[in-house]
């Protein structure tokens, strides 16, 4: 390992924004390097300066860790974010700790929203290095000082894999041959945009049609007057019902929504999000909406009953439950995890009573918190077999790509097409999924020319999930390309989805006619699907084999206090959950490996194993 240089990483405690920090750390590491990521009281600190010792106990933690090289990170608020960093910039050019004026920090970099990094780059006369979030693995590399010699392989060589689908999709965006679409009429049956209208009655029409996907997308302006957002909101549903385009409209609740539902929110904050606050303005919106199928999610509390309540107002297409999530756990509600499993359970229980679909909105949560490939997929298991378990007849299967987004193309494919294969064997009579896929959150560039081309060439690899199925996937949830920027309106939504619809088409008659590859038959998809198969096989069994009642709210909350499904980055204040955290995690070869302290990478089955024995112990 290299002494000379220490990258110290630290961010206001209040920034809850963790996946670009781990994941730099780690690919430092991988090269070599030693990095301190600051704790709590540190990152408290960085939020008022002005405190008498907080400044102090920043500096004393830069200096005995030898640290060379600062990165400060804050994905919130532009304005708050500038501040803060300048407030800690300043102080540190004043106290002489850089080695321009004899210190030891040779260099500090910000990371975060293209608006902030704009603010600091002018306050600072472009002294300081800003990363926007768009910057691929070598050039972050490369920006923060480290020499090429050290970069691994792994890290450094480029995907021939995604290097194709970004030349396909470059090509269809510069033509602009998008525009042009012809969206398929999925509207033709007889109870469409009717209060018996469903999902799967669009499914079956659409599917014997042959016009697969369904599209879905996620919207909503931003208002912090209440009725001015509803009534902007309810325009936007006006629009977008009669472009053809979407099929379902996913409503973009605010938190107020989703925690204090019919409540009085006088003296609270609403953030973003849609502020609805009653039945009937779930139902103004779902009559705006028609044709299109209404969805929106699950709330923080008193789960079974919103999931009346979203049942009743809008028909709702189906229902999303986040079950180890969205509570105590993240910070989104106040339930405990225990509490929020069995209100999910619960809640179950009643949305089997009216046949619709239930979405687990699990894995990309756990991935968002660090865990690796294995439990991603075994995540989304577990919730999947627990809904048929409890009488749920269809399942939607959320499949998030590239998060985190350093994740490459082949290993998107293993780990999608494993989750696709372990709940296949699900499937009988009485049970059956729709696939939903999706871009990474984190994925898009602020360039919103790369973020269309990263839109259609993620639409590709959606295809190749299941490419010699013409149906699949059933469902894509069309991310806006706009999004790493700002909130998407509605020519930007209606211009995602005909880049989504379009890339779709062509890429489809382009393997027909060999013009790209096709990947059904990609041997190292092929070896990696099959290893995480096995892997994950071995896992599920011990799960079963160990853990009393697994299918229950019990048995989940084993499952993650135990430690099974790492979540190396969650922010675990009160340190309730030692054993979630303890393990490590790290980007190999494109794919997320659970690691040792000196990066080497441990096999799940052994892993489980130390867990139960240490359960037995």
């Amino acid at each position: 390992m290299d002494t000379s240089e220490v990258y110290g990483l630290i961010k206001p405690l209040v920034d809850v924004h963790t996946m670009g920090l781990f994941t730099i750390a780690n690919l430092l590491r991988d090269c070599g390097y030693k990095v301190c990521i600051a704790g709590d009281d540190v990152n408290g600190a960085l939020e008022n300066l002005t405190r008498l010792n907080n400044y102090g106990l920043v500096k004393r933690w830069i200096g005995e860790n030898g640290i060379t090289r600062l990165g400060f990170s804050y994905r919130l608020d532009p304005q708050k974010g500038c501040e803060l960093f300048l407030s800690l910039y300043e102080r540190l050019l004043g106290d002489k700790m850089f080695s321009k004026d004899g210190g030891r920090l040779k260099g500090i970099h910000f990371a975060g929203l293209p608006d902030t990094c704009d603010m600091v780059s002018g306050k600072t006369g472009g002294s300081v290095l800003v990363f926007r979030g768009d910057e691929p693995p070598v050039r972050s590399l490369t920006m923060l000082g480290v020499p090429q010699e050290r970069i691994p392989v792994s890290v450094s060589q480029d995907d021939e894999y995604d290097r194709m689908r970004w030349n396909f999709a470059k090509e269809l965006i510069e033509s602009e041959r998008y525009r042009h679409i012809v969206s398929p009429d999925h509207f033709g049956y007889a109870q469409c945009g009717k209060d018996d209208d469903s999902y799967l009655a669009r499914l079956d029409y659409a599917t014997a049609k042959h016009t697969l996907p369904i599209i879905r997308t996620h919207s909503g302006p931003y208002n912090v007057n209440r009725e001015e957002a509803l009534k902007e909101y309810n325009s936007w549903c006006e629009e977008l019902a009669a472009s053809g385009l979407l099929d379902v409209l996913s409503i973009g609740s605010s938190q107020l929504t989703q925690s204090h539902f019919g409540e009085n929110w006088e003296g609270l904050s609403n953030g973003g999000g849609i502020p609805v606050n009653s039945e009937i303005e779930y139902r103004v919106i779902r009559e705006n909406a028609r044709p299109m199928l209404t969805r929106t999610y699950s709330g923080t509390k008193n789960v079974p009953e919103l999931a009346r309540i979203h049942e009743r107002s809008l028909n709702i297409s189906w229902h999303a439950l986040s079950f180890w999530w969205f509570n105590e756990l993240d910070g989104r509600g106040s339930n405990t995890l225990l509490e929020n499993l069995r209100e999910h359970f619960d809640a179950i229980g009643y949305i089997v009573t009216t046949g619709k679909p239930v979405e687990p909105n699990v894995p990309h949560h756990f991935a968002f918190r660090g865990c690796d490939d294995v439990s991603y997929i075994i995540s989304g298991y577990l919730a999947a077999k627990a809904c048929k378990r409890l009488g749920v007849r269809h399942l939607i299967l959320q499949n998030m790509l590239n998060t985190p987004k350093y994740t490459i193309g082949i290993q998107d494919l293993a780990k999608g097409r494993t989750l696709i294969r372990l709940v296949r064997e699900l499937e009988d009579g009485n049970f059956r999924f729709s696939l939903q896929s999706r871009a990474g959150l984190d994925y898009f560039s602020p360039d919103l020319e790369d973020a269309k081309i990263q839109l259609a060439a993620v639409t590709c690899l959606m295809d190749d999930l299941e490419p010699d199925n013409s149906d699949s996937p059933q469902i894509v949830h069309v991310v806006n390309y706009c999004e790493a920027v700002r909130l998407a309106t509605p020519p930007v939504i209606k211009e995602s989805i005909q880049i989504t619809l379009s890339a779709l088409r062509e890429y489809r008659q382009a393997r027909i006619k060999g013009l790209v590859p096709d990947m059904k038959h990609h041997m190292e998809t092929l070896e990696r699907a099959e290893e995480l198969y096995e892997e994950c096989k071995t896992a599920i069994c011990i799960l079963e084999d160990n853990i009393p009642n697994l299918y229950t709210p019990e048995g989940f909350e084993k499952v993650f206090t135990e430690g099974f499904l790492p979540v190396p980055y969650l922010l675990d204040h009160q340190r309730k959950y030692p054993k979630a955290t303890m393990w490590k995690t790290a980007v190999k070869n494109g794919s997320v490996r659970v690691v040792d302290d000196d990066g080497r990478i441990i096999s799940t089955e052994s892993r489980y194993r130390y867990i139960v024995n240490q359960m037995k112990d």
